[in-house]
């Protein structure tokens, strides 16, 4: 018994690892479902991805505070305002938690059943969105914004 215990916390440490772990790569494919509403513009005004603008530039997501992106000032939900206003700032791990169920992941971040996103779209493999994010900003491979 002591056995299967053990090793159902190291395949579940795995497992979480894994989760936190995207591939930037697959997530530059995978991206394609965004961009009907979202693009990847740099500071410049250069198109690294054009998209949509129903929803806000997603270049340098990672490490901004949620519901900030200056242009989209105005078009974002309250709930995820009032999340940036409490402290959420994006990570690899938030956005992929974030994009997986935008609903779930506001209600269980104010702590409020009644919170919304204006995303509705539920993306599958968001851990390679999020590591393909992160590449674009501060820190980022392809930018230094």
């Amino acid at each position: 018994m002591k056995t299967l215990l053990t090793t159902a916390a190291a395949l579940l440490a795995l497992s979480t690892a894994a989760f936190a772990d995207g591939d930037a790569a697959d997530g530059e494919k995978d991206f394609k479902k965004c961009k009907s509403c979202h693009a990847i513009t740099d500071p410049d005004g250069e198109d690294i991805v054009k998209g949509g603008k129903t929803g806000p530039n997603l270049w340098g997501v990672i490490g901004r505070q949620a519901g900030t992106e200056p242009e989209f000032e105005g078009k974002y939900g309250d709930s995820l305002v009032a999340a940036g206003e409490a402290g959420l700032v994006w990570t690899e791990e938030l956005l992929t938690e974030y994009s997986h169920d935008p609903k779930a992941f506001l209600a269980d971040y104010l702590d409020d059943d009644k919170a919304k996103s204006k995303m509705t779209f539920k993306l599958k493999d968001s851990e390679d969105v999020a590591a393909y994010l992160a590449t674009f900003g501060d820190g980022g491979e392809e930018g230094d914004s």
